[in-house]
């Protein structure tokens, strides 16, 4: 990090950027959940196999959410070409 001093426009880039990452990680995020749940709300499944998928589809939906913010805003700070 450099001691030079960002404009206002670079600020709101970043701004938006950030704020883009995030509700795409968590739009992501929920309709990875809702693949791998979803049967668990639908069908009456055995009570082990909803907590197997409640449990899976948070992870994966999680994971996924965490990996879209870190490649959204990687490629923003990446040099431009």
């Amino acid at each position: 990090m450099g001691s030079k001093r960002r404009s206002q426009a670079e600020r709101d880039a970043i701004t938006v950027e950030i704020g883009y990452a995030l509700v795409s990680a968590c739009f992501l995020g929920g309709v990875a959940f809702g693949a791998i749940a979803g049967p668990a709300a639908v069908w009456n499944l055995p009570s082990a196999v909803e907590q197997l998928l409640l449990a899976a589809g948070t992870v994966v939906g999680g994971v996924l959410a965490v990996l879209r913010v870190v490649h959204v805003l990687w490629r923003f700070g990446s040099p431009h070409r």
